[in-house]
């Protein structure tokens, strides 16, 4: 029975993860910061098969303890700070979570878990004010937040232990990809349920920033089955997922409004202090390499997710 450890198993890839992961017989292992207010709903359903880890990013002694206590053969580095609007408020904390924590990460498990196979989340906001389209693995990096920033060097540095150290880490350049297990603050999961109260005549109008942004938006399941399955190969090496298709913010308005057949523009309005100070305009990724060396493939289309995501939303606002 092979060991994982999840950090961010608490989110949504996380805890698609650690059903992933459970289905395939692992021994799987969840970090998870202390806090007050308890924050597991994703995997409640999972408690009694995973065993939970006290640990925070900011503490490299918690790392190694977890480390040591879940003696892994499989690392999956998920946590971060994944607000990009919150990461230009809080650029520090953001920096200190994403770059220096991974390193943390990456010393603990150098020390302790040398043979272990490490993923880290890497993310298409680090190609930001991309020369190119699509981007590839061999885009050339140009991050517009200090989200993409702490992750570019995040990125950066599994390179380097890969390469300095011999450790097997593997960068899975995910495109945003989501659920009805996406957090509140992202702008699917924001506009999914907006629809649904509209429909559920609980509001009537709600309000966005720049409806031209466009984005390759995919099925997170999808994107979990990528990231072990790059842990699966002779060799590490890094990865773009992604659907290859793009869709502006007002595409994902007008899905979702169709999904309830209302006219979206009687109720969405747009809001410029919602802007972010610099913007990422446009990202498409090419994922022909995890196409060709994995066999990965994304299966839900851009609707069928849009669809997914306000029909959950729905469900929730039913007695």
């Amino acid at each position: 029975m092979k060991s994982a450890l999840i950090t961010g198993v608490t989110g949504q890839d996380g805890s698609y993860l650690a059903e992933f992961l459970l289905e395939k017989g692992y021994r799987v292992f969840g970090l998870v910061r202390r806090a007050s207010t308890p924050n597991t709903g994703r995997i409640d359903h999972l408690l009694d098969r995973i065993s939970l880890i006290p640990g925070d990013m900011l503490d490299g002694d918690s790392l190694v303890d977890a480390v040591v206590a879940s003696q892994p053969d499989e690392v999956y580095h998920l946590a971060a700070q994944s607000d990009v609007g919150l990461s230009f408020r809080q650029p520090i904390l953001t920096a200190e979570v994403n770059a220096v924590g991974t390193v943390r990460l990456l010393e603990a498990i150098r020390r302790e878990a040398p043979s272990a196979r490490v993923y880290h989340a890497s993310t298409s906001e680090m190609f930001g004010n991309a020369a190119e389209s699509p981007q590839s693995e061999s885009t050339p990096f140009h991050p517009r937040s200090p989200y993409g920033s702490s992750k570019v060097y995040a990125h950066h540095m599994m390179v380097h232990y890969r390469e300095a150290y011999s450790l097997f880490t593997s960068c899975g350049i995910c495109f945003n990809h989501e659920s009805a297990r996406r957090g509140h603050n992202f702008v699917t999961r924001k506009v999914a349920r907006e629809v649904a109260r509209i429909a559920s005549g609980h509001s009537q109008t709600f309000s966005l920033g720049n409806l031209l942004s466009r984005r390759d938006w995919g099925w997170a399941p999808d994107y979990v089955r990528g990231m072990w399955q790059m842990l699966q190969t002779e060799e590490p090496a890094d990865f773009v997922l992604a659907t290859g298709v793009s869709h502006s913010v007002q595409d994902l308005v007008e899905a979702a409004f169709a999904v309830v057949d209302l006219p979206w523009s009687d109720h969405v309005q747009t809001d410029p202090s919602l802007h972010r100070p610099t913007e990422v305009d446009h990202l498409r990724g090419d994922a022909s390499l995890a196409q060709d060396v994995l066999g990965w493939q994304p299966t839900l289309s851009f609707e069928q997710l849009v669809e997914h995501m306000v029909k959950a939303e729905m469900a929730l606002l039913t007695p």
